[in-house]
């Protein structure tokens, strides 16, 4: 398999065979963000990703049972690329699980409704979507390119046709200045998108990214430690999805939980307020990562 630049992927598809059809990230200007800043983003060509997944059948069928499609938010592809892939990695790999990938809110914006079913039908049937925020003045301060309105009708049309949702939230994007109304309209969204999983991460400011200048020039300040736990607080004490596994296991959280919103969201709050008493044990800071 041919793999350009480096890959990342949710912790959920660990086991994943990943397909890159896409370089980079077609939106790319998240301030946050350096995952995809090396790279110009571009669709391979479809010869090229059937040949991988050609090969990775060769090595792999019957040992694969989930697909990952790549990179950035590989859900731009048009059907004419998405079908052939789709159908490639069932007929090379053999019975799949699923496949999914990375989206953005105007990713499932510009896709039919009968685009996104026959995507389903084809077997994609998860997207991981990234919103970090449900607050519109963060939104736009992070340049996350779709407001909180238009992530609800995002997952209004991925539910629609049949599709899970993972939804990704960024603990201190808001900086001190928005961090309750941050964490308050978060909660709110997750429950508006109502995601079948839901994620949080903590904002690491990565160097030459905008928001590290932006932190240079003290036009944003991070959260300290007890700032991000209690927005984590208010996220699982308040966000009201119908039924989501809720994790904070990525490396960069202080914190890691397990539990089902809502069910569990008094349990993981309690845990919360026994880490800020100091009575339960951070991660330490050597062992966090992007």
């Amino acid at each position: 398999m041919r793999y350009e630049g480096t890959l990342y992927r949710p912790p959920s598809e660990a086991d994943s065979y990943i397909v890159q059809a896409t370089l980079g990230c077609s939106w790319n200007a998240c301030v946050y963000c350096d995952m995809y800043r090396t790279k110009s983003f571009r669709v391979r060509p479809l010869a090229e990703t059937l040949a991988d997944i050609t090969l990775a059948g060769q090595v792999l069928r019957g040992r694969v049972r989930k697909v990952f499609v790549a990179d950035g938010d590989a859900l731009i592809l048009d059907l004419d690329h998405w079908l052939p892939i789709l159908d490639a990695a069932r007929e090379k790999l053999g019975p799949l699980s699923r496949v999914s990938c990375y989206a953005t809110a105007r990713n499932v914006l510009e896709k039919s409704d009968a685009e996104l079913e026959t995507l389903v039908r084809h077997g994609l049937t998860r997207l991981y979507i990234g919103p970090e925020s449900g607050d519109d003045v963060t939104l736009k301060r992070i340049a996350k390119g779709a407001t909180h309105a238009e992530h609800v009708e995002a997952a209004r049309k991925a539910h629609a046709a049949g599709m899970e949702l993972s939804v990704i939230a960024l603990l201190g994007a808001g900086g001190v200045e928005r961090s309750e109304v941050h964490a308050e309209r978060t909660a709110e969204l997750v429950t508006a998108m109502d995601p079948a999983f839901f994620a949080a991460l903590s904002l690491t400011v990565v160097p030459g990214t905008p928001l590290a200048k932006l932190q240079d020039r003290g036009a944003f300040v991070l959260p300290d430690v007890p700032g991000l736990l209690r927005e984590l607080r208010t996220l699982v004490a308040h966000a009201r999805p119908t039924d989501a596994l809720f994790r904070t296991n990525h490396a960069s959280n202080h914190l890691p939980l397990a539990g089902r919103l809502p069910r569990d969201g008094q349990r993981m709050a309690s845990l919360i307020d026994a880490a800020l008493a100091g009575a339960v044990r951070l991660r330490p800071e050597h062992l966090r990562g992007l």
